[in-house]
């Protein structure tokens, strides 16, 4: 869909696995979190990605965030191509494929998303990341988003690695949730140095949607698409995390217009929110 105002195809990107794995009863545990649910409920799994298919979605993540060979180094490649198989039947079942969708295999950090401090020295996470990219080729997505990568020089590897494989590689980074891990101006350079390295869209996710918008007009400065999938933030704003799922994905979608409005052209959301969060980004589409 084209911004009225802009001419611009919007892409509509799907929203968080775990926070809707959690609120239907199942539980997410370190360190595999989500990546457990795709043996013990694949088809909660399936389930989610239909609603958020049926919210409108147009770029389904696969739930491959922690299926990574550190923590699954026997399983890594068959739960990451079970994965995309879950994300492709819940699809399907919402009968969404007008535009066809396209389906992103999420590869994350080594360790933790919020906690920078703990990346790995360059070779180990090159050999992570390649093998992690190779996995998702290998299953059939579409593209790979390297996503919450709060390290510039992770990110920067994770993104070779990732175009290594032929694929279209998109990099989102977080500043983590209150804005600490990575200011507006550290975010541009960043992303700048993993366009260099091959990506080809660059997105702020996992940060307070209040506190976005300043990282989205920084990413207004590259010559490359660019969009916001943040988190609730404080339970106190309302956007999310059990408050009234209308409610909240109103507020939510009002402060995600102000990121449109910067130029962002792919929208979604990340903890703390919901399907009824990406249909209500879909409907001021």
């Amino acid at each position: 869909m084209y911004h009225p105002a802009r001419g611009r195809r919007m892409l509509l990107l799907d929203g968080p696995m775990g926070t809707e794995l959690a609120a239907r009863g199942v539980e997410t545990p370190a360190p595999g979190w989500s990546a457990y649910a795709i043996d013990t409920h694949p088809d909660v799994v399936a389930e989610i990605h239909r609603d958020y298919a049926a919210a409108g979605a147009q770029v389904h993540r696969t739930n491959t965030f922690r299926t990574q060979p550190r923590i699954f180094p026997d399983r890594y490649r068959s739960l990451t191509e079970r994965a995309y198989v879950l994300a492709r039947r819940g699809v399907t079942l919402a009968g969404r494929w007008k535009p066809p969708p396209r389906f992103a295999g999420s590869l994350a950090p080594v360790f933790d998303c919020y906690r920078p401090d703990l990346s790995p020295p360059e070779s180990e996470a090159r050999a992570a990341h390649r093998a992690m990219a190779s996995a998702l080729a290998d299953a059939g997505v579409d593209l790979v988003l390297c996503e919450t990568f709060p390290h510039h020089g992770e990110a920067i590897v994770a993104v070779e690695e990732a175009a290594e494989t032929g694929l279209e590689v998109w990099i989102s980074l977080t500043a983590g949730p209150d804005g600490s891990l990575l200011s507006p101006e550290a975010m541009e350079r960043a992303a700048r140095d993993c366009v260099i390295a091959g990506a080809t869209s660059v997105l702020v996710c996992c940060t307070a949607a209040s506190l976005t918008l300043p990282y989205v007009e920084r990413l207004a400065r590259l010559d490359v698409p660019f969009g916001a999938y943040a988190n609730a933030g404080d339970a106190r704003d309302g956007m999310g995390w059990g408050a009234p799922s209308e409610e909240a994905a109103a507020r939510y979608a009002a402060v995600a217009q102000t990121w449109t409005d910067a130029g962002a052209s792919i929208v979604g959301s990340c903890c703390g929110t919901s399907p009824a969060h990406v249909a209500a980004l879909g409907a001021r589409r």
